[in-house]
């Protein structure tokens, strides 16, 4: 959670109740390698992923695990769909997925939009999944496409709906307690308007030399123990 000073010269566009936090992590793999991978992870982690749905305009699907802390795993992968090439979001998750698979990012919730858009000078664009069941989630976010510029930089997310959050209605007492992270620091601390130790709180911040910019592990507290997902 992060509350920016209004007076900070260095970030002008926030203001005092703007407010931002870890929505949840994203892992990528191709969509031959998604089943086997949603087992894997959920036998490592002790619990079962969820299947979350498909993203129509991305050209990509998911299965989520919601955590204890409010946040979610998401696994995602692209789908034999125009928009897997096109959308920004469904070209992260191929790109990923066809480098050999893994951490994709992760994302930042906001309660405001309209600091972010104007910090980086664009508008926001619209969100979409579709439940298994029918359910529209729906929802604002921007930074995708810095994202696969420079894969460090988290983009922001502000649903429009919070009682449709994926992470409520599980039942899981997993919860994160470390990012392993490589790249350069102070781009991202300019890009989340913060330093990433205020925004990420109790989850411990690991820099690491890696050719691998971006999250390149995640811890969890499960109740088989800690457990690190590379």
């Amino acid at each position: 959670m992060s509350k920016s000073d209004p007076g900070d010269e260095d970030h002008p566009g926030l203001c005092q109740s703007f407010h931002m936090q870890l929505d949840h992590v994203a892992y990528a793999v191709t969509n031959a390698e998604l089943a086997d991978t949603v087992q894997r992870l959920g036998n490592e982690l002790g619990v079962a992923f969820i299947d979350g749905g498909k993203h129509p305009r991305a050209g990509t699907r998911n299965f989520i695990l919601p955590l204890a802390t409010g946040q979610y795993i998401e696994i995602v992968a692209p789908i034999d769909h125009p928009a897997a090439e096109t959308a920004p979001f469904g070209q992260a998750v191929r790109a990923r997925a066809e480098a050999g698979g893994g951490w994709m990012g992760w994302v930042v919730a906001v309660d405001d939009m309209k600091p972010i858009e104007a910090r980086i000078g664009r508008t926001a664009g619209d969100g979409h999944r579709q439940r298994p069941g029918g359910q529209d989630l729906t929802w604002k976010q921007i930074g995708v496409t810095d994202l696969i510029a420079e894969p460090i930089l988290p983009y922001f997310i502000k649903w429009d709906d919070m009682a449709f959050h994926p992470s409520l209605g599980g039942t899981s007492d997993v919860a994160i307690t470390e990012f392993a992270i490589s790249g350069d620091r102070d781009s991202l601390t300019s890009w989340l308007g913060d330093s990433p130790e205020n925004l990420l709180a109790d989850i411990a911040l690991n820099w690491v030399e890696d050719h691998t910019v971006g999250l390149t592990s995640v811890t969890f507290k499960t109740a088989k123990g800690s457990v690190t997902i590379d």
